[in-house]
């Protein structure tokens, strides 16, 4: 098996990533009371804000457009904490994880169980070259992408393009394709309830909100909320795996905790942004023990300082990602279609 030291990985005191793996274990412990209080700093601005952007409406959508943005970053937030209830890291107590999670899911747009269960397969395959196409971001190989036809290259590059995976891919993920258990159709009723419980939960929403506020108001500033959260959490997503030094193997020489810990970056977020992003930029930590409450992350890396500069991705370095396009197996790296036309030309 190939053991060998993945680019960029700092001296960690010669700790494996299977080690780390145990040194986190302490941390799994969830703290209900400090649960709530994070689920309630949350929820609490996110419907004041939705006010303020309503209110602010009848002054001018110059005036609201700002708290319309302020709202879908607590909406990512609350994403996040709906995510830590899937991993069963937010509460203790697993039906209480479930329902917060599926109560959540209604504003998020994503019903819970099926996402839960895309997103699992995400972490249990994540970086196996061999394991691809659930719960994450489609990414061809070189010599992949060069067996393509003419128009299979067209179809890749397009979906690759900048503006497919931020702007049309979120639209069409939360919109349309959580609207049926996209993958999980025939894996039993539960994944059937979950999209279609989701979807009457969302459509008796939506319904109240165009009763009481009116359509117009209600296609300015929810749906705006939840296109924008939606594009930020992609965003997220796409930094924390698609950045030049991730970690692919095939299955022969996959291991799960190296690909966890070296394919998933530390987006080393502002504060502030931190914050509002629930500390999900430790994805590194995160990824190698996803039963860590996302508020204690933050106590993970002040406790193992070795842990900060673990594939670590400032914001400005982060957009040079949006040009990484294929795996190259040869120099272990993602690379640009100009930097793999030259390099196989």
């Amino acid at each position: 098996m190939n053991h060998a030291k993945p680019t960029g990985q700092p001296d960690t005191h010669s700790k494996t990533a299977r080690e780390w793996m145990k040194t986190l274990i302490p941390y799994r412990t969830p703290n209900h009371k400090r649960s709530w209080f994070e689920l309630l700093i949350t929820i609490i601005p996110f419907a004041a804000l939705c006010t303020a952007a309503y209110f602010a409406l009848n002054v001018s959508f110059l005036l609201s457009f700002p708290l319309t943005v302020l709202a879908a970053v607590f909406l990512v937030r609350l994403f996040i904490i709906q995510h830590d209830c899937g991993h069963g890291a937010f509460f203790k107590n697993k039906k209480l994880n479930d329902w917060v999670g599926r109560f959540i899911g209604v504003f998020t747009m994503a019903p819970y169980d099926v996402w839960r269960r895309a997103h699992n397969i995400h972490h249990s395959a994540s970086g196996n070259l061999d394991k691809r196409g659930v719960g994450d971001i489609d990414t061809l190989t070189v010599s992949e992408f060069n067996a393509l036809s003419r128009f299979g290259k067209f179809k890749y590059r397009f979906y690759r393009h900048p503006f497919v995976l931020f702007v049309i891919g979120p639209i069409f993920i939360f919109i349309f394709h959580y609207r049926l258990p996209i993958g999980f159709m025939s894996a039993g009723p539960k994944y059937w309830i979950s999209s279609m419980g989701t979807n009457a939960a969302i459509a008796l929403f939506v319904g109240l909100m165009i009763y009481f506020i009116g359509f117009v108001p209600f296609l300015l500033v929810y749906v705006p909320i939840v296109l924008l959260a939606a594009a930020m959490g992609v965003w997220m997503f796409y930094v924390q795996h698609q950045f030049e030094d991730a970690h692919w193997d095939r299955q022969e020489d996959w291991e799960r905790e190296e690909a966890a810990l070296f394919g998933s970056t530390h987006y080393d977020l502002p504060p502030v942004l931190r914050w509002l992003t629930g500390n999900i930029g430790i994805h590194h930590v995160h990824h190698l023990n996803s039963r860590i409450p996302f508020y204690r992350l933050t106590e993970v890396l002040r406790d193992h300082p070795a842990l900060i500069e673990i594939k670590r991705l400032t914001f400005t370095d982060s957009f040079k990602c949006i040009k990484l396009q294929l795996w190259d197996e040869k120099a272990r790296k993602l690379v640009s279609f100009k930097q793999a036309k030259l390099a196989h030309a």
